[in-house]
C-alpha cells in the first residue's frame, strides 16, 4: 500500500480477540474463512463478548442452526450473510416477486473460473423460487438432455453456467409468459461490491442479541 495503516496482522485468533476485548471500543469479528472453521471462530468471538459477521457462501444450514443456538444462549449477535452484494440481494428479491407472475424460469450465470458451479448465488435464487411451492417449466421438467442445464430442487428451476476466462461474474434470471420475456441481470465487476454490504452488516450486528440469517433483513 502507498501508506502504512499500522494494522497488525496476526495468525493467532485468540490473541487478537483478547487484545481487542481489553479495549473500550466495540469489536466485531469478520469471518471470511471456510465452512469447516466458522463455528469455532464464532464460538471464540462469543467467549470474548464480541459479535460476528459471517460471509461464507457455502456454509451449511446445520452449522447455521448450531450457531443460532450458541448465540441465543449467550445473547450475542451474529449476522450470517450468504452474500454481501446488495445488488445480488435485490436480484433475489426481484426474482421472487416475478415468480408469482410467470410459470417458466431459467437462470444463466457466467464466471471466469469453473470453481463452485453452480454458484452459491444461483443456487440461492433457485432455492428461493422452489420454496414458493410453484412448479416451473412444466413442458420439459423431466427432460434428461444435458444441454438443458441442471435442475436445482424439485420444482423445475434450471441453471446454465457459462465459463470463459475474462468474463465478469454475471447472473441473469429469465422469466417467460404468453408473448413476453422478463429478464433480471446483475453483474459483479469488482470485489469492492461487497464493501457497502459489509459496512451495513457491521453497523447492524452490534445491536443484535441473536443470530440473523441474510443481509436482506436490513435492507
Amino acid at each position: 500500500m502507498e501508506e502504512p495503516l499500522e494494522i497488525p496482522i496476526i495468525n493467532d485468533l485468540t490473541m487478537v480477540l483478547g487484545s481487542i476485548s481489553q479495549s473500550k471500543a466495540t469489536g466485531v469479528v469478520i469471518d471470511f474463512t471456510d465452512p469447516s472453521t466458522v463455528y469455532d471462530n464464532v464460538k471464540q468471538a462469543t467467549a470474548f463478548g464480541m459479535k460476528s459477521v459471517v460471509y461464507v457462501p457455502r456454509i451449511k444450514l446445520d452449522t447455521v442452526a448450531a450457531l443460532s443456538g450458541l448465540c441465543e444462549k449467550a445473547s450475542t449477535g451474529c449476522l450470517v450473510a450468504p452474500t454481501l452484494s446488495i445488488g445480488s440481494i435485490l436480484l433475489q428479491q426481484a426474482a421472487i416477486s416475478a415468480s408469482f407472475h410467470y410459470n417458466n424460469v431459467e437462470i444463466v450465470e457466467s464466471r471466469a473460473s469453473p470453481a463452485d458451479l453452480p454458484s452459491p448465488n444461483a443456487t440461492q435464487i433457485a432455492n428461493n423460487l422452489s420454496n414458493l411451492g410453484q412448479i416451473y417449466n412444466r413442458q420439459d421438467i423431466s427432460t434428461d438432455v444435458l444441454a438443458r442445464g441442471q435442475v436445482l430442487g424439485e420444482d423445475g428451476v434450471r441453471v446454465h453456467s457459462l465459463v470463459l476466462p475474462g468474463l465478469v461474474s454475471s447472473t441473469t434470471v429469465h422469466f417467460s409468459g404468453p408473448g413476453e420475456i422478463y429478464s433480471l441481470k446483475h453483474d459483479i465487476t469488482d470485489v469492492q461490491c461487497l464493501m457497502p454490504g459489509l459496512i451495513l452488516a457491521i453497523r447492524k450486528v452490534v445491536r443484535l442479541k441473536n443470530l440473523v440469517y441474510g443481509l436482506e433483513k436490513f435492507l
